[in-house]
């Protein structure tokens, strides 16, 4: 008997969110969806937000993924950016939340390391085998890219360990 499982990857700011769901049977993974969510700059905050909150909402209704990763948080320069992240992240941890999806977090490096095999690798080289993995014509949107590379990181934890930790939310 395959086991099947569906992830979803989230690469979280708050107006190009990389959203990328990856199913894996066996050794054979395929991309199910990605795509970034775009909000306009001229949207305010909360508008951002809600609409952010439909588009992950539908997507997860959609596709119905049993499983989530997102990129843990990193050290902004600026306090200002660093809290619309978090916003951000809050929309989509909630969202799992509320369909009792499990979500864990990431490094950059370990993300990168599970897809490339090594964790300083350039993100031209990221998306190539993200690409590759999935079978998927070039060009892959950044944010969507990296969205599936998370989700990569996130099915080969616990086919293969690679070092760090993640972290469930």
């Amino acid at each position: 008997m395959v086991f099947r499982r569906i992830a979803i990857g989230f690469d979280t700011s708050l107006r190009s969110t990389g959203l990328g769901i990856v199913q894996m049977e066996g050794n054979s993974r395929r991309a199910l969806y990605y795509a970034p969510v775009r909000i306009p700059q001229t949207r305010p905050l909360s508008e951002a937000l809600a609409l952010l909150d439909a588009e992950v909402a539908r997507v997860l209704d959609l596709y119905h993924p049993t499983e989530a990763a997102m990129e843990g948080v990193f050290y902004a320069k600026n306090a200002r950016t660093a809290m619309i992240l978090c916003h951000a992240r809050g929309v989509v941890v909630l969202n799992c939340a509320k369909r009792s999806i499990p979500i864990c977090e990431y490094s950059p490096a370990e993300v990168k390391r599970a897809v490339t095999g090594v964790g300083s690798a350039e993100k031209a080289q990221v998306q190539a085998m993200v690409g590759r993995i999935l079978a998927l014509p070039p060009p892959i949107q950044n944010d969507a890219a990296d969205a599936l590379a998370i989700a990569i990181a996130h099915l080969n934890r616990s086919v293969r360990s690679f070092p760090g930790s993640q972290k469930t939310l």
